[in-house]
């Protein structure tokens, strides 16, 4: 069905009883579907109420909010939607700190104060304070046995007289929205003390456990959300790998990183941390991603400004260089011929793009109640891991 002229179709539509018309439009793209708001009342009332699809359904949009170096005036959101293969103009984050972490359709600020708002209709709350404040932490939001919500931080840095407290990076905090309050819980195992930058650390949150990998080391290591315990390190290092990121796709641990001048994605077996490849990028893709002005240069180094976020069915590869902008391509997980993995170019952010000192980045399911019930989102309910 066209998109193109949505009142043509009203009349038609009318005649169909409520639940045929319910599920044509549950297939429809949320630009589509925010558009046919404006058909009719019947249509509006269809479309705001209709029911968010299973995660496991839904592609997953890919957010990134460049952060700008001397005003928030000049801050810019985006959204890609897979599946009308299209970039959306998001309101500008109205948080005054620019220590953002993006999660399960919310964005968080963990310093100076922790708070947290939707991703598509801001509207900022407070947590009481956390025990140990981060910068650039380990963030994700998870359901537990009793159906709840909670919040888990791992990592992160804080600053004190200039320094980095090692110690304090390895610490381990939950969230309780119910009550309000913070958990001290294990802190990482001692081996990522080794690691010479928070920034190392990339995470997955995978069948009740919360795993935290290690680009230094390669260590890797699990959070075991019902009884708060860490499992033993083990190793995790394909041969010729340089960085990595660590992903929770199609039921299933995927590591996403450069091996040389590949890129490559493995699927992890989560108990022997065994991996097997499963999909590598078109060399014309990567090169697409970076500077190609000396086609003589061979300097992996120009890949080290490449990202990895996935979710769901797809994993998203960009370029997070301030200087760019944002070069990126997806990869469907067992989307092409005979369940191969399938990979694509993302179109170029929509004009004008401004310069940033900072981008957070991560992907997220979203559901047409995200846009027009952003009241209904809150950690203690309506998120789930």
């Amino acid at each position: 069905m066209s998109d193109n002229n949505p009142e043509i179709e009203s009349s038609t539509f009318n005649t169909l009883n409520h639940d045929v018309t319910e599920s044509i439009l549950s297939h429809l793209p949320i630009p589509s579907l925010v558009r046919f708001t404006l058909v009719s009342k019947q249509w509006r009332s269809i479309i705001t109420s209709l029911p968010p699809p299973p995660s496991s359904s839904s592609p997953p949009w890919l957010f990134l909010f460049g952060i700008h170096n001397t005003s928030s005036f000049h801050n810019q959101s985006f959204a890609f939607d897979p599946l009308s293969n299209s970039w959306l103009r998001l309101p500008p984050s109205s948080s005054s700190s620019d220590h953002l972490v993006g999660s399960n359709r919310f964005l968080f600020t963990t310093a100076p104060r922790f708070s947290f708002s939707p991703i598509l209709k801001p509207n900022w709350r407070f947590t009481s304070p956390v025990l140990f404040p981060r910068i650039n932490p380990l963030l994700s939001v998870f359901t537990t046995l009793s159906n709840s919500s909670k919040l888990i931080l791992v990592g992160g840095s804080s600053r004190i007289g200039g320094l980095v407290d090692i110690e304090e990076r390895l610490a381990v905090q939950v969230y309780d929205p119910v009550l309000d309050s913070w958990e001290l819980c294990s802190p990482l195992p001692a081996d990522f003390r080794s690691g010479q930058d928070h920034q190392t650390l990339t995470s997955a949150l995978f069948k009740r456990r919360f795993y935290v990998f290690d680009n230094y080391s390669c260590f890797i290591s699990s959070f075991c959300l019902d009884s708060y315990t860490w499992s033993d390190v083990q190793t995790l290092k394909p041969p010729g790998l340089s960085f990595a990121f660590l992903n929770s796709c199609n039921g299933m641990l995927v590591l996403g990183g450069m091996c040389g001048f590949s890129f490559n994605l493995w699927s992890i077996e989560e108990g022997s941390m065994e991996f097997s490849e499963i999909a590598v990028m078109p060399e014309d893709l990567l090169f697409g991603l970076v500077d190609n002005e000396d086609e003589e240069e061979e300097d992996s180094n120009k890949f080290r400004s490449l990202k990895c976020v996935g979710s769901g069915n797809l994993v998203y590869v960009f370029n997070d260089d301030c200087h760019k902008k944002f070069p990126a391509c997806v990869c469907e997980i067992g989307g092409g011929e005979n369940g191969k993995c399938s990979w694509r170019r993302v179109p170029c952010l929509p004009s004008p793009v401004n310069k940033f000192h900072k981008v957070v980045s991560f992907c997220s399911t979203v559901s047409i109640s995200d846009v027009f019930h952003p009241e209904d989102a809150h950690i203690g309910g309506s998120i789930r891991a």
